[in-house]
């Protein structure tokens, strides 16, 4: 048996210490949000948070977030109230939406570290792939989001 938290709930499961945590998010814990895209870690699709860092789900084994808070994004806000969640929003930015809750999760993290990001820093920063390339709306709304958290509000 092995224990993890995600989104503030302990889970004791009977899964293999080296099963990747997406399928045991989806599989186990029906924690739909987080998404397969490429199963390689390159694309993003699959990204929560581990202790506040971004990380990419499809291959990190179960046995490294034992003892860590995994947050996905069913647990970023119960109401859509995160500042990256209202920014999305007002931005209108998914298209087909499917690498939406990876893209979303990554900004998160991002913006704890960068609070005042440069369009450079974004651009360095979100290595997410989003197929529809709603690259700028992206942008955009990780400013409008680090205007929120500023209190800046827009």
């Amino acid at each position: 048996m092995i224990t993890i938290r995600v989104n503030g709930k302990q889970h004791q499961l009977d899964v293999e210490p080296d099963a990747p945590l997406l399928w045991v998010l989806r599989d186990e814990l029906g924690l739909t949000g987080t998404k397969f895209g490429c199963g390689i870690a390159q694309c993003g699709a699959c990204t929560v948070q581990v202790n506040g860092v971004a990380m990419r789900t499809c291959v990190l084994p179960l046995s490294a977030v034992v003892g860590k808070d995994i947050t996905t994004i069913e647990g970023l806000s119960a109401d859509i109230t995160h500042p990256v969640q209202k920014a999305w929003l007002a931005e209108d930015v998914p298209q087909c939406g499917y690498c939406q809750s990876g893209q979303i999760m990554s900004a998160a993290a991002f913006l704890k570290a960068h609070p005042e990001p440069t369009d450079a820093d974004i651009d360095k920063a979100m290595t997410n792939v989003c197929r529809c390339g709603t690259y700028p709306r992206i942008k955009k709304a990780i400013h409008r989001a680090a205007a929120l958290v500023a209190g800046k509000g827009v």
